[in-house]
C-alpha cells in the first residue's frame, strides 16, 4: 500500500496532446511517477496544449486513458494549459511594463541569416506593436544575467553553453499564442512544482527555465534528467521518428520494458503481474543515482514494439 502523499514533494507530468503516448513518453512518465510515489509525493498531470497548431483532437484523452491503463494514477484535478491563457498575458504585460521584455520584428529568417542564435537586436529599438512597417512579430524576454549553470539530480552538474537557452527567448507569438518556456514555468509555479523529472533533450531548456524564475522572483523546482529512447544515435523516439502509439491491452510488459530501459530488471516473478503489482515493487526500487547517466540509450530494435522499422 503506497503512503500517504507529501506537498513536501510535489511533481507531474505534461504531455502535449499531439498524439497518443508512445513508449518515449511512457518513460517519461513513469520516471516522474516513481520518484514521486519514492518520496510519498504528489503526482499530477498536466495538459500542455497552449500551441493549439500542435494539438490533435481527442489526444488527451487517448494520453489520460494510456496513463490509467499503465496504474500511473495522478492525483488532483488535470489542469490544461488552454484554460490558463489570463495568467499567462498577466505574466507578459508585466514584463513589458517593467521593461523586461520588448517587441521584436526580427524574423526566423533573419536569425538564421545572423547565425542562428538571437542577437538582441531589437532590445533597445522600442517597437510600437501598432507599427505597420515592420510590424512586431514576437515579445521577448530580456535576460541580462541568463543562468548558464545548474546541479542535475541524475546527470549532476551542468554548464550550459551560450546558444538557444541563453538567449532572449520569445515569451509570446505574433499570433498571440504563448511559448512553452513561459507557459511550463508559469503552470509549475502555480501548481506548487518541487521537482521535475524529465527527458534529457530538455537539458538545454532548463537554464531558460531557470532564468525565468529568477526573474520572477520564484524558488525552481530541482530537475532530474533522464535519458531519452532513441532509434539511433541524435533521434529520439517521437512520433516524427516512427513512434507508434503504446498498447494499453499489454501496460504490463510496456512496464517492464521501461524499468529495464531505466536500470531497473523486473524479477520473473513480477513480469506477469498486473500494474498496481509491478509499480508497486518499482517504487521501492527507484533510486535517481542507479538510472543511466547518459543523454540517450538506443532502443534494442529486435526486442522494441514501439516504433516502425520500416
Amino acid at each position: 500500500m503506497i503512503a500517504p502523499t507529501s506537498a513536501d514533494y510535489i511533481g507531474r507530468f505534461a504531455p502535449s496532446p499531439s498524439g497518443p503516448m508512445h513508449f518515449g513518453s511512457l518513460l517519461a512518465a513513469l520516471a516522474s511517477f516513481l520518484d514521486a510515489r519514492s518520496n510519498n509525493g504528489i503526482w499530477r498531470v498536466r495538459i500542455e496544449d497552449v500551441d493549439i497548431s500542435r494539438s490533435v483532437p481527442n489526444a488527451d484523452k487517448w494520453i489520460l486513458d494510456s496513463l490509467h491503463a499503465h496504474g500511473l494514477k495522478w492525483d488532483k484535478e488535470v489542469i490544461y494549459q488552454s484554460a490558463r491563457t489570463d495568467a499567462y498575458q498577466t505574466i507578459v504585460d508585466n514584463f513589458l511594463a517593467a521593461h523586461q521584455a520588448y517587441l521584436c520584428t526580427c524574423t526566423r529568417k533573419m536569425i538564421r541569416e545572423s547565425g542562428g542564435v538571437y542577437p538582441g537586436t531589437c532590445r533597445n529599438a522600442h517597437h510600437d506593436l501598432n507599427n505597420t512597417d515592420r510590424p512586431a512579430v514576437s515579445v521577448r524576454l530580456k535576460l541580462d544575467n541568463p543562468v548558464t549553470d545548474f546541479a542535475d539530480r541524475i546527470l549532476g552538474y551542468q554548464k550550459i553553453p551560450s546558444g538557444h537557452a541563453t538567449e532572449d527567448f520569445i515569451v509570446q507569438r505574433k499570433d498571440g499564442l504563448f511559448a512553452y518556456n513561459l507557459a511550463v514555468v508559469a503552470d509549475d509555479i502555480f501548481q506548487d512544482v518541487t521537482h521535475v523529472v524529465r527527458g534529457s533533450d530538455l537539458l538545454e531548456t532548463t537554464a531558460a527555465h531557470l532564468s525565468l524564475y529568477r526573474l520572477l522572483g520564484k524558488p525552481a523546482p530541482r530537475y532530474a534528467h533522464i535519458p531519452v529512447a532513441a532509434t539511433e544515435p541524435g533521434y529520439k523516439l517521437s512520433k516524427q521518428n516512427k513512434a507508434i502509439g503504446l498498447d494499453n491491452s499489454r501496460a504490463g510488459e510496456n512496464l517492464v520494458q521501461a524499468l529495464k530501459f531505466l536500470n531497473i530488471a523486473v524479477p520473473a516473478t513480477l513480469v506477469a503481474d498486473n500494474c498496481d503489482k509491478i509499480l508497486g515493487w518499482a517504487i521501492k526500487q527507484w533510486d535517481c543515482d542507479l538510472l543511466p547517466k547518459t543523454r540517450e540509450v538506443i532502443v534494442d530494435k529486435s526486442e522494441s514494439t514501439y516504433y516502425s522499422q520500416s
